[in-house]
């Protein structure tokens, strides 16, 4: 069976990753990309491969089950890799049900498409659901999250993620269909939409804007460079086996204050400016409503059955990604006009 590939979010940070992967290394799979085009999402993270004749981009929202209905069939989709979801713990926040009705909602809406389309032969086709370590909770003591750590979600956000991980692994038990799941810890790397830490750190340092930090910053996550995680995805999606979790991590602890020094270090060094400069920048805010302390993946299980491990150290990693930043002012300031702005002054700035 020829496979034609829905990865939907495939406009998005992480999922234009993906995308270009698949359809770059794969030329005999069709690549079709679903995505709604909010505010994340960006058609110009995918330039490179637009013209591509194994690749398709359809604008189109998984809250929409008659949409996907007409998708599957026009395009004869054997299997799915679904990233699509509202992602942004401040915006979960401030609106929940915008959270629940796109990673619940539209995550059983796919999967309810998925199962009616392949009817008959499910076990042909696979449905991989992309996933976060945030489900987990927070940890407070020196342990790491597992495939097997108890689900713990402090946020509507997380919440939300975990509730689409049960609605898959409910529909792998109750209508046998493949499904895999995997959790990963921060991504961070080109094209990532500047209301996350690192690329905010780096357009507001760039632009002499404070940086702002919840609380004392001493949250402590894991990161791993994007284009690891889409080469994980790839491993997942073809080795991984029917049913199993395989958490994805860096192996790469910061606290969130160690990061943004960081940052203005290595952005003083390329803006030539005096050491310290940017420092000067970090501003404190009011810590945000139930924030995590700390989040830390063990990924053992995928480096041992799959194969998989990350390919660079976070200091590389980090470096490619200020590079990217300075070199593509252009895609910055089409991501950061209009309303971001608004969105931008009404998280940070008027706390």
């Amino acid at each position: 069976m020829k496979k034609s590939i829905l990865i939907t979010g495939g406009a998005g940070f992480i999922g234009s990753h993906v995308v270009k992967l698949f359809v770059s290394k794969y030329k005999d799979y069709q690549i079709v990309n679903l995505d709604a085009l909010t505010y994340a999402g960006n058609l110009e993270n995918l330039k490179e491969i637009e013209g591509a004749p194994n690749y398709t981009f359809v604008k189109a929202d998984i809250k929409d089950a008659d949409s996907l209905a007409s998708l599957f069939e026009s395009h004869k989709i054997t299997d799915v890799i679904h990233l699509a979801a509202e992602s942004h713990v401040d915006r979960s926040i401030s609106d929940p049900l915008a959270f629940v009705m796109t990673n619940v909602i539209g995550t059983v809406n796919l999967l309810n498409v998925a199962k009616e389309a392949w009817e008959g032969e499910l076990d042909q086709h696979l449905f991989y659901h992309v996933s976060t370590d945030e489900v987990y909770g927070s940890l407070h003591d020196d342990s790491f999250f597992l495939e097997t750590t108890a689900y713990d979600p402090q946020s509507p956000y997380s919440a939300s993620k975990a509730s689409s991980d049960h609605f898959v692994r409910a529909y792998a038990n109750t209508y046998k269909m493949r499904t895999v799941v995997s959790n990963c810890s921060n991504n961070y790397g080109p094209n990532h939409f500047p209301e996350k830490l690192i690329p905010l750190c780096i357009y507001n340092i760039k632009n002499n804007k404070p940086l702002p930090v919840y609380g004392k910053g001493e949250n402590v996550r894991d990161w791993l460079f994007v284009k690891d995680h889409a080469r994980a995805i790839d491993t997942v999606f073809h080795q991984g086996k029917s049913g199993e979790t395989y958490n994805i991590g860096g192996f790469n602890e910061w606290k969130n204050i160690d990061i943004v020094r960081l940052l203005c270090e290595k952005m003083d060094q390329k803006l030539g400016r005096t050491e310290g400069t940017s420092e000067k920048l970090i501003t404190y805010v009011t810590d945000r409503a139930g924030h995590d302390h700390r989040y830390a993946i063990d990924a053992t299980k995928i480096q041992k059955e799959l194969g998989w491990e990350p390919s660079l150290q976070f200091e590389e990693g980090i470096e490619i990604t200020i590079d990217w930043y300075l070199a593509n002012q252009d895609w910055l300031d089409h991501v950061t006009s209009g309303s971001y702005k608004d969105y931008y002054q009404d998280l940070y700035e008027n706390r």
